[in-house]
């Protein structure tokens, strides 16, 4: 089986930033710019990366979309790409850009009815649907506001919808490099075994990723570990291949 590595982008004043279990009081901010990263990885050889407007999380509107641009133009990555997105005019607009997917997680959660209708237009497939999670009830609003809806209801909702690009982050575990949610993914992938399930949060070494693989994800997202020397690049692209 393979499992993709998609390294992760996240955006906060133009800048690649890090935050620990989502609070943006932590951040973390990085001297090289995204489109630096965005090169450094597709140099490397990977194929796709994950791109967040953390401001547009917050702001419930895209914000940083010089560098969305920027990245869609000067590399040919496959790029995922989410932060605010609200509208169907956002949607188009990512995907004029060449954009792979549209990352989506709070207007599936808290406007089910307008997000159906996106899935009706677009199509399914074109959208990479975030459940992130807190004791398994879906957060919103870049992880500031928690909902009543539980991990596997909102799964079995967007699968029955044709949805079937999820990733999946425990934000107990983001930013923490102490292991992903490994049992939680696994429980997932039992109770779903239709699922292409990335995982995403808490990755901190070459053997959470053979974990991961192991289990059936079919993907991990990979932030801070990158940032903060966890992972050499040179290793992790050769896990990739």
């Amino acid at each position: 089986m393979i499992m993709e590595i998609i390294p992760a982008i996240d955006i906060i004043d133009g800048k690649c930033v890090r935050l620990t279990e989502g609070d943006y009081s932590s951040k973390t901010e990085y001297v090289f710019s995204p489109l630096e990263m965005a090169k450094q990885y597709e140099e490397l050889g990977f194929k796709r990366v994950h791109l967040v407007d953390l401001d547009g999380a917050k702001a419930g509107s895209v914000i940083n979309w010089k560098i969305v641009e920027e990245i869609a133009s000067e590399t040919k990555l496959s790029i995922d790409f989410g932060g605010g997105v609200k509208s169907m005019t956002e949607v188009q607009r990512i995907l004029d850009l060449g954009i792979t997917y549209v990352t989506v997680g709070s207007i599936a959660a808290k406007q089910p009815n307008e997000f159906r209708n996106w899935l009706e237009l677009f199509g399914a497939d074109k959208f990479f649907l975030g459940a992130d999670v807190r004791d398994q009830k879906i957060m919103t609003a870049g992880w500031l506001e928690r909902t009543n809806i539980d991990l596997s209801e909102f799964i079995e909702q967007y699968m029955n919808l044709g949805v079937n690009h999820f990733f999946c982050t425990d934000i107990s575990k983001d930013g923490q490099l102490m292991g992903p949610a490994t049992a939680l993914y696994k429980q997932m992938i039992e109770s779903f075994p239709e699922i292409n399930l990335v995982a995403s949060g808490g990755v901190s070494s070459i053997t959470d990723l053979n974990e991961l693989k192991e289990i059936g994800c079919s993907g991990a997202i990979v932030g801070k570990a990158i940032y903060e020397g966890k992972i050499d690049l040179q290793d992790l692209a050769i896990f990739a291949q």
